[in-house]
C-alpha cells in the first residue's frame, strides 16, 4: 500500500506536527486555510455562540428575574400579615396579595426555565453544526493523525456542556447575582446589624469556593479528555472487531478500554469531590447564617431593638438567599466545566481545514477528457522524514489509460493523493489542463475527478446512498446503465430491497469484490474527466476482473484514466506505463518497450505481475 504508512517513521513525526493542540497552543496552518489563529477566552467564545439567541436568553433571564422579584415580595407580605395580626387589622388584602404572588411565580417560573432550556439546545445545535462543518473540511494531513473517537466526543459530549454553561452559568450568574443584590439590599433596609452577621458568614463561604473552583476546571478538563480517549479506544476496537476476534485479542482490547474508562471515572470523581465541597460549603454557610440571625435577632427582639415581624421577614430573606447563592455556585461550577469543553472545541476548530467553497457542478456528458502534468514534484509527509517523491516528472495526454507500476512504497498511491489535493507538493508543480492545481478551487477540481481508493470504502447506509454519494441528481436510467457496466445488476436483483438494501457498517454485508464494484460504479456516475483507479480490481474474481477491464478500456476512450496496478493483465492494456521507484520516474513506455529496456519493469513483469495473476 502506497501511503504514508510506507514510511516507517512517518506516523510519529506527522502526529507531532498535526496532533490536536493543547489549550493555549496554535494549530499548524495549511495554505492559508484553517481555524482561528489561536484560542480565545472562554467567555468570548460563549458570547459568540450566544449572540444569535440573545433575545431568547434575555427573555428567559427576564422571566427568571420576575420569579425572583415575586420571591422577594413574599417576605414583605409576610411581615405585613404579622403586623396586621398584631394590630387586629383585616387580613383579606394581604392574603389575596400573597395568593396572587404564589400563582404568578408558579406560572412564570416554569416558562422561564423552558425558554432557557430551549435556547440552550439551540446553542448546542449551532455549535455542533459549526464543528461538524469544520471537521468535514479538515486537511487529510491533520485528520490522518487525529483520533476519530476523540473528535466525535468533542462533537457529541463537549458541545452538550455548552447548554449548561450558557443557561445555567452566564444567565444564571446574571439573574442569581441581581436577585442576591436585591435580597441583600432589602435585608439591609430591614435590619443592617443582622445583615452584617449574614454577610460575614457568606464571605467565608465565598473564599472557600474561590479556592475550589480552579480545581473543578482542571478535573473537568481531565474528565473530558479521558472520555475522548475512551471513545477513541472504542472506535479503534469496533472498527477492526473481526481482526480483534480473529487474533484472540478481546481481553487485551477490553483491558485498554477499561483503563480509559477508569481514567474517566477517576477524573469525574475528582471533579465531583470539588463540586460537592463547593455546594455544601454554601449550604453550610446559609445554615450558619440562619441560626446566627435567629439567635442575634431573638436577642434584638428581646431588647426591643426590632420587632417579631421584621425578624421573621429577615429569616425568610435568609432562606431566599439559598436559591441565588446556590445558583451562583452552580454558575461558577458550570463555567469551569464549560470552559474546559470550550477549550477542546477550540482545539478541534484550530485544526487546518480546506477553505469553504460552494458545491461544484459535475462535468456534462461529452466533456473533453483532462490532461495532467507533473513537473519536478518533490513531496514528504513531514519535515525530517525521507521524501516520498524526488523530482517526479511525467505528462498524461487527454484520453487513454496510463498505468503506474513499481515496488510497494515507491509512491504510486501518493501521486493520486496529490492530484486530489489531499496533500500539497513540497516543491514542483502539478498541472491539470495547463492550470496549476493550486489555482483550482478544490470542489471544482474534485468534481472533474473520479477516485476509486485502494480499500474501496463503503459507507453505512443503503446501496443507493453509496452509489449517489458523489452524484445525488443521477437519474434511475443512468444508475441502471452504470450498474450493468460495473457488473452490479445481478447483485442488485438478488438483494431483498434492491438498491435500498442496507450494506452494513463499512459495507460488511458486501464482499470485497462487491465493494470494489460499488466504488467503481460510484466513480463512473460522476462522469469524470479524470478517473483514478488504485488497485481497483485487486479483489475481483477472474470473470468480473475481465469484464471490468473491458469497462475501464471503454472509459479510456472518452476520459483520461490513471491506474495503479500490479496485475499484468491490467498493465498491458495501458497506452503508456510509468515505472516509479524510490520516488522517481524510472521509465515511461509501453509494455513491449519496457520489458526489453527497463530491468526493473522486466523483473516486475516476470515476478510480481505473474504471481499476482497466477
Amino acid at each position: 500500500m502506497d501511503t504514508q504508512r510506507d514510511q516507517p517513521d512517518a506516523p510519529a513525526a506527522v502526529a507531532a506536527e498535526h496532533r490536536v493542540p493543547g489549550p493555549g497552543q496554535s494549530a499548524p496552518r495549511a495554505d492559508g486555510a484553517g481555524g482561528p489563529p489561536g484560542p480565545s477566552p472562554a467567555w468570548r467564545v460563549l458570547l459568540r455562540y450566544m449572540r444569535p439567541s440573545w433575545r431568547w436568553l434575555a427573555l428567559g433571564g427576564l422571566l427568571n428575574l420576575m420569579t425572583g422579584a415575586v420571591g422577594l415580595t413574599l417576605p414583605l407580605a409576610a411581615k405585613q400579615l404579622i403586623d396586621d395580626l398584631g394590630a387586629d387589622r383585616p387580613l383579606t388584602g394581604v392574603l389575596l396579595l400573597m395568593g396572587v404572588l404564589v400563582v404568578v411565580a408558579a406560572g412564570i417560573g416554569p416558562l422561564g426555565e423552558y425558554v432557557l432550556r430551549r435556547t440552550g439546545e439551540s446553542i448546542v445545535l449551532a455549535a455542533r453544526r459549526r464543528l461538524v462543518s469544520h471537521l468535514l473540511r479538515l486537511r487529510i494531513s491533520a485528520l490522518d493523525h487525529a483520533e476519530p473517537g476523540d473528535l466525535m466526543s468533542r462533537v457529541t459530549s463537549d458541545t452538550t456542556l455548552l447548554r449548561q454553561v450558557t443557561t445555567d452559568s452566564l444567565v444564571g450568574a446574571v439573574t442569581g447575582g441581581l436577585t442576591l443584590l436585591a435580597t441583600v439590599a432589602l435585608m439591609g433596609v430591614l435590619d443592617p446589624a443582622l445583615l452584617a452577621v449574614t454577610v460575614g458568614v457568606l464571605i467565608f463561604a465565598g473564599t472557600v469556593i474561590r479556592v475550589v473552583m480552579p480545581r473543578v476546571r482542571r478535573a473537568s478538563k481531565d474528565a473530558q479528555k479521558s472520555v475522548g480517549a475512551m471513545g477513541s479506544a472504542l472506535e479503534r476496537m469496533l472498527g477492526a472487531l473481526r481482526t480483534v476476534k480473529a487474533s484472540g485479542a478481546e481481553h487485551r482490547e477490553e483491558a485498554v478500554i477499561h483503563r480509559a474508562a477508569e481514567q474517566a471515572w477517576r477524573a469525574n470523581v475528582r471533579a465531583g469531590k470539588w463540586l460537592a465541597i463547593a455546594g455544601h460549603t454554601s449550604e453550610f454557610a446559609l445554615q450558619v447564617a440562619f441560626f446566627t440571625v435567629l439567635a442575634a435577632g431573638g436577642a434584638r427582639v428581646a431588647a426591643g431593638a426590632t420587632d417579631v415581624g421584621t425578624l421573621i421577614a429577615f429569616l425568610m430573606y435568609v432562606f431566599n438567599l439559598v436559591a441565588p447563592v446556590q445558583g451562583l455556585v452552580t454558575a461558577v461550577s458550570q463555567y469551569q466545566v464549560g470552559a474546559a469543553a470550550i477549550a477542546r472545541i477550540q482545539e478541534a476548530e484550530r485544526l487546518p481545514a480546506e477553505p469553504q467553497r460552494p458545491v461544484a457542478v459535475l462535468p456534462a456528458p461529452g466533456t473533453a477528457p483532462a490532461e495532467l502534468e507533473f513537473h519536478d514534484v518533490h513531496f514528504h509527509y513531514a519535515p525530517g522524514l525521507p521524501p516520498v517523491h524526488r523530482g517526479v516528472t511525467f505528462t498524461v495526454p487527454p484520453q487513454g489509460m496510463t498505468a503506474f507500476v513499481g515496488p510497494s512504497g515507491a509512491g504510486k498511491t501518493t501521486l493520486f493523493s496529490l492530484i486530489e489535493r489531499f496533500y500539497e507538493p513540497t516543491s514542483g508543480s502539478i498541472l491539470l489542463d495547463g492550470r496549476d492545481l493550486s489555482a483550482w478551487d478544490i470542489p471544482e477540481l474534485r468534481s472533474a475527478i473520479g477516485y476509486v481508493e485502494q480499500d474501496a470504502p463503503v459507507l453505512s447506509g443503503s446501496l443507493r446512498d453509496n452509489l449517489l454519494l458523489g452524484a445525488p441528481d443521477t437519474t434511475d436510467h443512468e444508475i441502471q446503465r452504470v450498474l450493468r457496466t460495473a457488473r452490479l445488476d445481478d447483485l442488485v436483483a438478488q438483494l431483498p430491497k434492491g438498491l435500498d438494501t442496507l450494506v452494513g457498517h463499512r459495507g460488511t454485508k458486501l464482499s470485497g469484490g462487491e465493494r470494489q464494484r460499488v466504488a467503481i460504479a460510484r466513480a463512473l456516475l460522476r462522469r469524470p474527466r479524470l478517473l483514478l483507479l488504485d488497485e481497483a480490481t485487486s479483489q475481483l474474481d477472474a470473470v468480473n476482473e475481465a469484464a471490468l477491464r473491458d469497462t475501464v478500456a471503454e472509459a479510456a476512450r472518452t476520459t483520461t484514466v490513471l491506474v495503479v496496478a500490479h496485475r499484468l493483465s491490467t498493465v498491458t492494456l495501458a497506452d503508456r506505463i510509468v515505472v516509479i521507484d524510490a520516488g522517481r520516474v524510472q521509465a515511461v513506455g509501453t509494455h513491449g518497450e519496457l520489458v526489453t529496456t527497463d530491468p526493473l519493469y522486466a523483473e516486475l513483469a516476470a515476478t510480481q505481475f505473474l504471481i499476482a495473476t497466477g
